[in-house]
């Protein structure tokens, strides 16, 4: 919420803490609840829900969006993931999508595309506000390596969720640098998988992938906090999104701030968030990994240049300033038309 929010004008109240749940952890949400809004509705003026819808049944989303409604309390939805990176059967998030998208009083999300997708599904209209900027640097961190020195690809298998197709692209990433072996610069690949995992199983196949191609490292890790992924990404030449599906892409925002191109699996809107830095992959084609791998290094360069740094870090403080004032402009707007409402029942009565 910090990079869509003026605190000068929205206090965002802390995530309630989760029975049983460690410090820090944020789901299932607890303000969704319609216990919650009841005992919270003198201190909120409005909802707005991002992420978490998977963690109830459309009946007890429902429920809570029945509740704001009771409570006056007007509910903003961020369309985010119209298919759910978390799951692979997208049956369940749909039906939860059916309830909040008609019941939400407003709705946002970050694309065009996503937008029409939600206009043609639900009959109605996003407010398309994009996402703003995550790196406060904006691609001020090191510099990519000088030409003709190894070319540095990255991949982040994460905890091997449902929707990154972990065996296809180390076997991708493997066929690609076979086949650039021979170039000018030597390519390296850096996979990183952490060290725990959803599936032990599918781990071990991913290290047996990619054990016998010198160029390809695969590295088990810890979670990385939010800088040592910026450091990680910074030093790298191209940053690759091994998705089976999903709809929009924080890697991909992250990356354009710091000036890394994405290649990335033609699913969802993410292509269109950043099109001058995404190249588009099949990870069953791996000759369009090693074209993209081929021409990352002049768009790297480039987007590296000190002007054309200082320019994006100018634009995306910029969107982020329009990206804040969009939302309290749509928090004011709310409000007022839940109080003009409150108004019209009143004097109709």
């Amino acid at each position: 919420m910090e990079a869509i929010t003026d605190r000068r004008f929205v206090d965002v109240l802390p995530d309630p803490p989760v029975p049983g749940a460690p410090d820090g952890q944020w789901w299932p949400p607890v303000a969704l609840t319609a216990g919650w809004l009841r005992r919270n509705a003198d201190r909120v003026d409005a909802l707005h829900v991002h992420f978490g819808l998977e963690s109830f049944s459309p009946a007890e989303l429902g429920s809570a969006l029945a509740t704001a409604r009771d409570l006056d309390l007007p509910v903003v939805y961020t369309v985010h993931d119209l298919e759910n990176p978390q799951l692979i059967d997208q049956t369940g998030y749909g039906e939860l999508l059916d309830v909040i998208v008609p019941g939400a009083d407003h709705l946002i999300t970050l694309t065009a595309g996503a937008g029409a997708e939600v206009l043609r599904r639900w009959g109605r209209t996003c407010e398309i506000i994009p996402h703003p900027l995550l790196a406060e640097h904006a691609g001020g961190a090191a510099a990519p390596a000088a030409q003709g020195e190894t070319v540095r690809v990255g991949m982040h298998l994460r905890d091997l969720r449902p929707n990154i197709n972990a065996t296809a692209a180390v076997r991708a990433a493997a066929a690609a640098a076979e086949s650039l072996g021979g170039g000018e610069a030597p390519v390296v690949i850096e996979i990183l998988m952490n060290e725990r995992v959803r599936d032990a199983d599918l781990a071990a196949r991913v290290d047996a992938l990619a054990a016998p191609h010198p160029a390809v490292h695969l590295r088990r890790t810890a979670r990385m906090t939010d800088a040592d992924i910026e450091a990680w990404l910074s030093g790298l030449d191209l940053f690759v999104l091994p998705y089976r599906h999903g709809t929009h892409s924080g890697w991909v925002e992250l990356c354009f701030d710091l000036g890394v191109p994405v290649a990335g699996t033609a699913v969802g809107q993410i292509a269109s968030q950043h099109p001058s830095s995404f190249f588009a992959i099949d990870l069953d084609e791996p000759a369009s990994l090693a074209a993209a791998i081929r021409r990352c290094r002049v768009v790297r360069q480039a987007a590296d240049e000190p002007a054309a740094r200082d320019a994006r870090r100018r634009a995306r403080r910029r969107e982020r300033d329009e990206v804040r004032a969009a939302h309290l402009a749509l928090y004011r707007r709310v409000i007022d038309e839940r109080a003009q409402g409150r108004l019209a029942a009143g004097a109709r009565r």
